[in-house]
């Protein structure tokens, strides 16, 4: 269908040289759009560029820290100058902190809050003007189940994660107007690099528990992939969902919707 096409659209997906980021923006090339991303030193920008290469994708990469305004406003009037003006922003870029709430430092509490929840807020705020002036545009922001849930150990997550969603649905309240559309996805248990520790089998040859854990709270019964997150991303920032706004599409095998197993 046309109205899923990306062809000729600007696409900025922030953190974006590996992993859920990395997904989405190989999903948007494939339909059509103009892919630029950013990460926090040249060593990542280089290897995501190598990476986006091999795949076929010819990226366009900016060394930026989304949690600098000043760095956020100087890469997007690049872009703008160097690509054209921004279509779609995908909020990606994100960290997690798992510290138990009484042992956390407030300043690591800050930062999980900066670059998860403030970023998101920074970035926005520097292409919405353009996307005002241009009468369309996509923000879609990478929340979490976290942002419905909460969990031992990741309190600064879940309050950003948390916050996150309100700031959708607030985006969507001020700038719906304008035929800006701002949705978030919600991930579950994603299987990308950075979770494959708790996938390893263990020396007795039995699976990791937090695996275990993970399938029995799932009713697809396994992890998701980079590639489940395609189909979504892709709707959200296509003609498709230009009637849907302020909705967080959570795609996590359906643990948000299952209470869980009776023990035996």
């Amino acid at each position: 269908m046309k109205s899923f096409s990306l062809e000729g659209k600007i696409a900025l997906v922030t953190g974006a040289s590996y992993g859920i980021g990395f997904g989405i923006a190989s999903a948007y090339a494939a339909a059509g759009a103009v892919i630029c991303f950013n990460d926090i030193s040249r060593e990542k920008v280089d290897l995501g560029i190598a990476a986006y290469r091999e795949a076929g994708i010819e990226a366009h990469g900016y060394v930026c820290n989304v949690c600098d305004e000043s760095q956020v406003q100087d890469m997007v009037s690049r872009i703008e100058a160097e690509v054209g003006s921004i279509d779609i922003l995908v909020n990606n870029a994100g960290i997690i902190k798992r510290i138990p709430m009484t042992e956390m430092s407030a300043e690591d509490f800050r930062q999980v809050i900066d670059v998860d929840l403030n970023a998101p807020f920074i970035v926005s705020k520097a292409v919405i003007p353009s996307m005002i002036q241009k009468g369309h545009g996509k923000i879609i922001n990478i929340c979490s189940m976290m942002s419905e849930l909460g969990r031992e150990t990741v309190s600064a997550y879940a309050a950003a994660k948390g916050g996150l969603k309100m700031l959708t649905k607030n985006i969507c309240s001020e700038y719906g107007q304008h035929n800006i559309q701002c949705n978030g996805i919600g991930p579950g248990y994603i299987a990308t690099p950075q979770t494959a520790p708790l996938r390893e089998k263990q020396a007795d040859g039995s699976r990791h528990p937090f695996d275990q854990f993970i399938c029995a709270k799932t009713p697809a019964n396994r992890w998701g992939t980079p590639e489940d997150l395609q189909g979504p991303a892709v709707f959200l920032a296509s003609d498709a969902s230009d009637f849907v706004n302020g909705h967080i599409l959570y795609v996590d095998g359906g643990i948000l919707a299952y209470i869980g197993k009776q023990p035996q």
